[in-house]
């Protein structure tokens, strides 16, 4: 669009440059103040703000069933399923057409999602807040990670990835949740630096970021949880699992990101 070109170039390049430049000075030593800090594990319906049991929350822009592309509709079949109002794909189809459920954005809730992931109800969420800057206090959220091949967030609502979505809530959530109470808070920014210098860039090679974290709560699993074949189960999930630590990258750029909302004037993107 050649006249929002021209309109922005007149912001960037005009007498308001100045203003600009400092509005986004202040917007970016608010985000690097921010320290994201994990501070426990609850369940969606519970912990994410203005979270209800007719809605599904999905990464991007706001999106209607007749827009959704195949794998966002099989994660909401999927969805239905897991949550037990569809006892089957045909069904789940049938509620989604006709409006049984909600969807909106992750963003509008202060939530971030992966892919064709979603959030619904009874998931288990990690609970980031900001312990550092200006804007303490400030939380954000995000499922537990699958991860890879028949996962919920490509798409897949089989029988194994219903049966691993209900170990996630029933074993996954509640074991490191008690853990996480027994260690305290693990401070997420210093564990990313680390991992950022042991070669993980925090998106698709997340072997060192899941290691860092693996050492940070497994004493306290250990510890936490009387049931040692539980604790044996919640382990092996992690361990196996080099994504695990994606899902908790994700809430940490978004609370980094929120602590740099709101400056007049800043042309930083936030969302």
């Amino acid at each position: 669009d050649p006249r929002r070109m021209a309109l922005l170039s007149e912001v960037l390049s005009g007498p308001a440059a100045p203003e600009v430049d400092a509005a986004n000075a202040r917007a970016l030593a608010r985000l690097l103040a921010s320290r994201p800090h994990l501070v426990g594990i609850g369940v969606a319906r519970d912990v994410v703000p203005g979270m209800a049991e007719d809605l599904f929350l999905h990464a991007g822009p706001p999106v209607t069933w007749a827009r959704m592309c195949g794998p966002l509709r099989g994660a909401v079949i999927g969805g239905l399923m897991y949550e037990g109002r569809a006892k089957d794909a045909a069904e789940a189809g049938r509620l989604a057409a006709a409006g049984a459920v909600r969807f909106e954005p992750c963003h509008h809730h202060d939530a971030v999602g992966p892919m064709a992931g979603l959030v619904t109800p009874s998931m288990p969420v990690f609970i980031v807040e900001d312990r550092g800057g200006e804007r303490p206090g400030t939380r954000t959220f995000c499922t537990l990670n699958e991860g890879l091949g028949k996962v919920l967030r490509y798409g897949a609502f089989s029988e194994e990835v219903l049966a691993r979505l209900a170990f996630m809530r029933d074993e996954l959530g509640p074991v490191l949740a008690e853990a996480l109470a027994h260690r305290g808070p693990i401070d997420l920014k210093n564990l990313l630096a680390q991992a950022l210098q042991m070669g993980d860039e925090g998106h698709n090679r997340n072997r060192a970021g899941t290691s860092l974290f693996f050492r940070e709560l497994a004493p306290a699993v250990v510890r936490a949880t009387p049931d040692r074949e539980r604790a044996a189960r919640v382990l092996d999930f992690v361990n196996g699992n080099d994504h695990f630590f994606l899902n908790l990258s994700m809430p940490l750029g978004k609370c980094m990101l929120k602590a740099a909302e709101g400056e007049p004037l800043s042309s930083l993107v936030t969302v």
